[in-house]
Formats: structure tokens, C-alpha cells, sequence
């Protein structure tokens, strides 16, 4: 055991955060702290680390062992280079190989006892520059900053030019390459695209040590950690699996706590309607009955009511009218910036009804092309068409929309003036803003808070056509998941930017990647984006720039030929479906017949005999048909 929690403690007045919670993290173990935004993940992390005392409680790190901790929010402001900065987290096997030449430059002016002394310290040296994997440090900063997605050109910016997600990425990179025993991490994958994600997550299930995460993502939890520490209600439990496994046995025990509570209920008024029953008999027998099943009822430890699943934000869009079949057409769209080309040539059209998610690398596009949508950004060159009674509504990851001097009732009451005072406060609670909190003013909101605001204008706005960019950032999985719930039920059409794979994965019903200055179009969620990445990025999007590309691989042809494909597929199922059904129902009724004609009523009949002999010989022949046909189809 690495790390140990023991009867922690942690109130802010009489807002009790954990209250005598308990947990341990194994060596080399993986394991995460879930909760609802404001569960107190941050403020039990601070404590394991020493940056705020308990109330109560013990904090214990095995003996000699090192510990690490990404914070969410970076302030560093230092002069040195992006490269620099990572490279002196290894400065002390920089100073050894530093000492090893100096020494070797000695070595030549030595002899005798002098020179035996020197090498042997050199042995010694060299040594524990090798176990430190020296001769590979360049190679190993550099693995990891193009792993958290810093480009060649970028090693050289100075850490005080870089924006907020930039110097995340920087500590966090500082963090791996020094390798504590035990890794805290607070959200460490915000900032970073999926590719980043992609590598982060093998970089943890290989790491040596220990690692505790606070993490929103339950692809990447999925991946990752084999133990999930429950923060609820003030309340920790430890669950072993990853978060799936978690959410069936969080769901399992909830269901039992119910069942037991409402059991012990439904017992409870058996028994006081069986007292007050014997009451009632007015005689001395019945009464003393009466009374020893009191005494009974009073020594029953009565179940609390489990808490209710919480339903957090009441969240659903509704279309107030229905847009044409050809929702947006996009024809031959390019943007670059100077020195920064985005992409060009895209082609893309999107019809009423789907869910379509726009994935890539940072830096890629992805924002802008939304921009470009909502007359924000200018095309070089290229345009887009919107269909017939087609109404946008947008949510952009800033919130640049929202109005940081507004309250929250003045910044739904501008937008929609009709709306009266109980209304708008109705709303707003049904997104958690209730009492006074709807005086506050925007720009003192936390992220999530501005990030429930911004749906819930975006809810009232009853748009047929929604745009989001990250619309899960700053959102808690509960709240992730009410918005998938919504956007499945929403019969519009949803274009959206998003890095979170399980959201993907759970609402988009097309995938359109943008890669190499182009897009790639999947006809399907993310689990069908990862069977097909390979074969489609080679054929529709090569490294070599895009005037080099053949004509055919264009993403419009693409859309076309994965149509054409998956409707081959379907066809292929139903015929496969509709063989196997026709065999079973053969196979079955060969079977009656070889019991029939073992009955004597049957064998004794002639006729009856060679009209069985008959429809046997010629379901035989069809089973060999179909059999074949079978085997053709499953191939």
C-alpha cells in the first residue's frame, strides 16, 4: 500500500464535503475519484497532498515514496523554452553526464592510484546514468511532448507566451517525466485532443507507479484505472473495475437499498396497523400484544430513504418547427491563417435528423469551421447553404455569447423579452439556479455553472439545428449524461466539436474527421470511427499535401461509397437473418417428421408413410441449398 485515507473529514462552515471517509491506493495501481461537479474530488486531493488540512483524519504515504500533482489551473510564467522546461526536470542526470566528461578529460592526465580512484567513481557514475536511462533523455522529452501534442515548432516558445491549456500540458508533461510514485491528477485531459488522450492513456496503464485521477471522461476511465473511489453525499466508497464496471454496481446497490428500505416501510405500517388493531380489542390480552410488538417495532434500526438519482438539470430541445430534408450543404470551403494553413476544398452536406460529430487534432480546424457556420469567421474561399426554415442554435466553449456584466434573469429575459419573471426563474432552476442565485452576475460563475446557463438558452431557443463546440467541458458525468439523453431524443439535427470519445460514442450517428487539411467522413459512433480509421485515412487522407490527392477523395464521394457499403451490409444481414430462420424452421420440422414416423398409427400407413418419406427428401434438399447459401453469406 502506497497511500492510505483514514476517517477523513473536511466541512466549510456547515457544508460538510466528506465526512469520515476512508480509502487506500495499492503500488502501481490505477484508480479514480468520481462525483458530481462540487463533491468536494478537488478539495479531497488537496488534502492527500498536504495543501489543506482535514478536519479529521489521516493522511499516510508509505515510507520514502514521492508524490506528484497536477493541478487544474497552471500560472507559470517562466522565460524558459516549452523544451527547456521539461528537459530540467532530468537535471540531475544532466549534471551527471556533465560530471562523466569532465571526468573523461581528467582520465587523460592521470596515472597510477589517481587514475584507478577516478574510474572507479566513473564506474560508479556511469552506472547510475544508464539505470536513470541517460543516453535517452532528449529522446524521452521529446516522446512526450509531441505525446501531449506539442509540435516540433512549438519546443522552442517561451512558457510565459503560452495560453492557460498550453502550460497544463507543460506541467503535466514535467509531472510524467518525473516520475513520482504515486501520480495525482487533477482533469489532466481538458486541454488535450484525442490523439493526446490516446497516448496519455497507454502512457498511465504502463506507468510504473501509482496513479490517482479526477477525470470527467468515461472512455478514458474505462481505459485506464481499475478502481473507482465514490464521492457522494459527503460520503467515499471504493468500487474494484473501471467506471462501467462502477455504474453496474452503483446501480445494483441502489436498487437493493430501495428494495430493503421500501421493504422495511411496507413492514413497519404492517405492524402499526397490526397494534393499533389489537389496541382496539380493548382487552387486556390484546393489548399486551400490542405493546410487546411496539417494544419490537422500537428496536428496529429503520433504513434511511436512499437518495434519489439525482436528476440534476431538466434539459430537452424541442424543434418549434420542423427545418427541410437538406439541412446545411457546404461546398468547397478553405481557411488558413498566416503561416497556418487550416484546411480547403471541404465538401460536405447534412440532412434533417442526423447527429454528426467533427473530430480531430488541436489546431486542426474544428472551431473554425463552426464559426464559419455561424457567420463568425469568414471562408477564403468556398460557401455553405442552409436549407429551408432552417433555425440555428449555438453553444461555443468560451461562452463569448453570454454577457459576463448581465445577471442570470436579465441574460435570459433580453434574449427572450416575453418571458415572465416566474418563467425565467423556473428555467433556470430546472438547470440548478435556484433562490438568489439567479441575481448572480455571469462573469462570476464557475465553468460548469456558465456551461448550464449557456444550454439553457440554448434549450429556449427551440432551434431545429444545433451547433456545439465542446458542449461536456466543464460538465460532470451525471450532467454529461442528461445531455446525451437529450440530444438522442431531440428529433433535429445536431452538428457538434467534441474531444469526449464515450459522448461520441453514445449521440453521433456520423463522424466527419478532419485530417490533413480535409475531412473523412464514417458513417457511424466512434466505435465504428476506430475500425475503420486506418483503412479510410490511408485511402481518403495520405500525409501528402492536398493538391496531390486523387479527385475520388473527396469526402462527398466517400459519404457516397460508405452509403452504398452499409447498404450492402444491411442487405447481407437480412438475407443472413432471413437463411438462418428458414433453416431452423426445416431442421425443426425434420425433426417431427423422424418422430412421427416412429408411431405406429403412422409406419402402419402406407400413404401417409410416402407422403412423409416425401416432404422429408425434399427439405433435405433444400437444407443442402441453404446450407451452402449460409456459409456464403457468413464468409
Amino acid at each position: 500500500m502506497i497511500l492510505s485515507c483514514q476517517n477523513i473529514s473536511k466541512a466549510f462552515g456547515t457544508d460538510t464535503i466528506i465526512s469520515g471517509g476512508s480509502f487506500h491506493i495499492e503500488e502501481h495501481e490505477k484508480a479514480a475519484i468520481v462525483g458530481i461537479n462540487g463533491a468536494g474530488k478537488t478539495t479531497l486531493l488537496r488534502i492527500i497532498v498536504g495543501e489543506m488540512e482535514p478536519d479529521t483524519g489521516v493522511v499516510a504515504l508509505s515510507k520514502g515514496s514521492t508524490l506528484g500533482y497536477l493541478e487544474q489551473h497552471q500560472d507559470v510564467n517562466s522565460t524558459a523554452s516549452i523544451y527547456e522546461e521539461l528537459l530540467s526536470v532530468k537535471q540531475d542526470v544532466l549534471s551527471m553526464e556533465q560530471r562523466l566528461r569532465s571526468m573523461e578529460q581528467e582520465m587523460k592526465h592521470l596515472s597510477g592510484d589517481s587514475l584507478t580512484q577516478l574510474m572507479e567513481q566513473y564506474n560508479r557514475i556511469s552506472t547510475e546514468f544508464e539505470h536513470k536511462n541517460g543516453y535517452a533523455i532528449q529522446s524521452e522529452v521529446v516522446g512526450v511532448l509531441k505525446g501531449l501534442g506539442f509540435t516540433e515548432d512549438e519546443f522552442s516558445k517561451k512558457i510565459c507566451t503560452l495560453s492557460g491549456g498550453q502550460k497544463t500540458r507543460v506541467a503535466l508533461g514535467r509531472l510524467l517525466l518525473s516520475a513520482p510514485d504515486i501520480l495525482l491528477l487533477d482533469e489532466p485531459i481538458n486541454h488535450l485532443d484525442l490523439t493526446s488522450i490516446t497516448w496519455l492513456e497507454n502512457y498511465l496503464l504502463n506507468y510504473n507507479g501509482a496513479v490517482l485521477i479526477v477525470a470527467h471522461d468515461r472512455y478514458f476511465l474505462n481505459k485506464v484505472v481499475s478502481k473507482v473511489i465514490e464521492l457522494d453525499n459527503g460520503q467515499l466508497t471504493s468500487f474494484s473495475g473501471n467506471y462501467s464496471d462502477y455504474a453496474q454496481k452503483k446501480a445494483q446497490l441502489r436498487e437493493s437499498a430501495w428494495r430493503a428500505y421500501l421493504n422495511q416501510q411496507q413492514e413497519i405500517k404492517h405492524q402499526e396497523a397490526v397494534i393499533a388493531k389489537l389496541k382496539s380489542f380493548n382487552r387486556e390480552k390484546s393489548i399486551r400484544r400490542a405493546e410487546s410488538r411496539e417494544k419490537m417495532l422500537d428496536k428496529i434500526e429503520v433504513l434511511e430513504k436512499p437518495t434519489e438519482v439525482r436528476a440534476d438539470m431538466h434539459l430537452r430541445f424541442s424543434p418549434q418547427i420542423v427545418s427541410g430534408n437538406d439541412v446545411l450543404t457546404v461546398e468547397h470551403l478553405s481557411k488558413s491563417f498566416p503561416g497556418n494553413p487550416l484546411f480547403e476544398d471541404l465538401n460536405f452536406n447534412i440532412k434533417r435528423g442526423e447527429k454528426v460529430a467533427i473530430i480531430g487534432d488541436n489546431g486542426t480546424g474544428k472551431t473554425t469551421i463552426l464559426k464559419i457556420l455561424n457567420e463568425l469567421e469568414t471562408a477564403d474561399t468556398g460557401a455553405f447553404t442552409l436549407g429551408s426554415k432552417v433555425h440555428i442554435g449555438y453553444y461555443d466553449q468560451e461562452h463569448q455569447l453570454l454577457h459576463m456584466d448581465k445577471t442570470l434573469m436579465e441574460e435570459i429575459s433580453d434574449v427572450y423579452p416575453d418571458m415572465t419573471g416566474t418563467e425565467i426563474r423556473n428555467v433556470l432552476a430546472s438547470f440548478l439556479f435556484t433562490g438568489d442565485d439567479v441575481f448572480k452576475y455571469v462573469r462570476d460563475l464557475s465553468g460548469g455553472e456558465r456551461g448550464r446557463l449557456a444550454l439553457a438558452r440554448l434549450m429556449l431557443s427551440k432551434s431545429n439545428f444545433l451547433i456545439l463546440d465542446e458542449p461536456t467541458n466543464h460538465l460532470d458525468i451525471t450532467s454529461k449524461e442528461i445531455l446525451e439523453e437529450a440530444i438522442r431524443n431531440y428529433t433535429g439535427t445536431v452538428l457538434y466539436v467534441s474531444h469526449d470519445r464515450y459522448f461520441i460514442n453514445e449521440t453521433a450517428s456520423r463522424i466527419l474527421e478532419l485530417k490533413n487539411r480535409t475531412l473523412i467522413n464514417y458513417i457511424g459512433n466512434y466505435d465504428y470511427y476506430l475500425e475503420k480509421v486506418d483503412e479510410l485515412t490511408k485511402a481518403y487522407a495520405p500525409t501528402a499535401l492536398p493538391e496531390t490527392r486523387q479527385a475520388e477523395s473527396s469526402s462527398r464521394q466517400d459519404w457516397a461509397r460508405q452509403k452504398e457499403e452499409q447498404a450492402r451490409e444491411r442487405k447481407r444481414q437480412n438475407e443472413l437473418k432471413k437463411t438462418e430462420e428458414r433453416i431452423t424452421s426445416l431442421e425443426e420440422r425434420s425433426g417431427e417428421i423422424d418422430e412421427l414416423m416412429t408411431k405406429e398409427e403412422i409406419f402402419t400407413d402406407v400413404a401417409k408413410c410416402m407422403e412423409l418419406s416425401k416432404e422429408k427428401a425434399d427439405i433435405l434438399e433444400e437444407l443442402d441449398v441453404l446450407y451452402e447459401k449460409w456459409t456464403e453469406l457468413s464468409e
